[in-house]
């Protein structure tokens, strides 16, 4: 079948006509994206120029050196709690020899282990102080038995407060107790 001269030219006339039609949709949404470009430019500088890179910097400043400072309180912290396990012990003998006298510890403090040096041989001391509660005979009996069990610890002070006859008050007294090791830390 042999097309004429008309039939070429409305062929040829439909062809470009989809194909003008096609690049004007194409053109369109190249344009309406464009756009929404442009918004998204001016909306992102917008926001930019809202943030204010001197404050951001004074704030990761102030960021850095609160978390230095709470890195330096971890290590503070830390030594607090590898020191004690020496204090904790020495505290399960004290509390089980107050048990057997029939005194009660009312109040304990350990300082931190501290090098120190008996006779000229270097050791660790642990000094602790406690408050303790009985009748005097049982404090008496308490303080006897800390010089004679703990063969490496020395009594240094012991303050006993006996209230006046009459007074309904339970005896009392404060002892300073240091204990030796000869551990290296």
């Amino acid at each position: 079948m042999k097309l004429s001269r008309r039939s070429w030219f409305i062929i040829t006339l439909g062809f470009y006509v989809m194909v003008a039609a096609s690049l004007f949709v194409v053109y369109f949404q190249h344009a309406q994206e464009r756009e929404q470009l442009k918004e998204d430019l001016v909306s992102a500088r917008s926001r930019l120029s809202s943030v204010h890179i001197e404050q951001l910097t004074q704030r990761q400043d102030v960021l850095e050196g609160n978390l230095n400072q709470a890195y330096e309180q971890y290590e503070v912290d830390k030594e607090k709690f590898v020191q004690p396990i020496e204090s904790i012990i020495v505290s399960n003998i004290l509390y089980s020899m107050a048990r057997a006298n029939s005194v009660n510890i009312t109040e304990m403090r350990a300082a931190d282990v501290c090098n120190d040096e008996v006779e000229g041989v270097p050791c660790l001391a642990l000094t602790i102080d406690a408050k303790v509660k009985g009748y005097v005979a049982d404090l008496a009996a308490f303080i006897t038995q800390l010089n004679s069990d703990l063969t490496t610890a020395v009594v240094k002070s012991v303050n006993i407060d006996i209230p006046p006859p009459g007074n309904s008050g339970i005896p009392s007294a404060g002892i300073n107790v240091v204990i030796y090791t000869h551990e290296e830390r």
